[in-house]
């Protein structure tokens, strides 16, 4: 469960800018959610706050009752490695690694047996349709390939919460559909948490709920699906 209080992010500079205005909410586990609104509207900058990329200005977010925004940076780091899996709009594979050392990289940081992780990795490339590619490079993959990469990084050290920004933004339409699909899946099959940022109206038909910003505020919250 997610509980997020009068969150508050004001971008500092000779004229403040507001980009969050305290905004309210709870997610369940077990849940596939959307942010979505106009360009501006605050979607990565709320997704950032969640997932401990930044810091709020003020507010507070408990994940299972933990007030993740309190914990010393040190914790934070610990918390986002182990708890927390993160799916970008840009991939962010290192080009000289394989598939497969891409997967397993945030697992062997965190000091995990070699056997075990590299046998994780290759169970998750399987998951997510990749098992005959765990020695390719990125740049020998398609863009919607490297995004199932991603996402089978993200699952490595098995994530509470798997938050993805505008994950399809560089994808076509098939490939786009692959990866919702995929987190769908994900959901089904292992009760995966998603939280995505994402302004396709189409791909509300994969997801739970849709959280709705307008200028830094919450607009609505609509349920829209729940069998996503």
């Amino acid at each position: 469960m997610i509980h997020v209080t009068d969150l508050v992010k004001t971008y500092p500079g000779k004229v403040p800018t507001p980009a969050l205005k305290g905004v309210s909410f709870d997610i369940n586990d077990g849940e596939i959610v959307a942010i979505m609104g106009r360009s501006g509207s605050g979607k990565s900058t709320l997704l950032h706050q969640l997932s401990l990329i930044d810091t709020p200005t003020s507010g507070s977010v408990l994940i299972d009752g933990t007030d993740v925004l309190r914990l010393s940076d040190h914790d934070k780091t610990t918390y986002r490695l182990n708890d927390l899996g993160y799916v970008f709009q840009e991939y962010a594979l290192i080009i000289e690694l394989t598939a497969l050392e891409n997967v397993y990289l945030p697992a062997m940081s965190k000091g995990t047996a070699a056997k075990i992780y590299k046998k994780r990795a290759s169970e998750l490339l399987d998951l997510v349709g990749l098992g005959d590619r765990i020695t390719h490079y990125p740049v020998e993959l398609s863009g919607g390939e490297q995004q199932r990469v991603a996402i089978a990084r993200s699952l490595i050290n098995a994530p509470k919460i798997l938050f993805a920004d505008e994950p399809t933004a560089n994808l076509d339409m098939t490939s786009a559909r692959i990866v919702l699909e995929l987190f769908q899946k994900l959901n089904r099959e292992l009760k995966q948490t998603v939280i995505m940022v994402t302004h396709e109206p189409d791909d509300m038909r994969y997801v739970n709920r849709v959280i709705w910003l307008k200028d830094g505020l919450i607009e609505k919250i609509e349920t829209v699906n729940q069998q996503a």
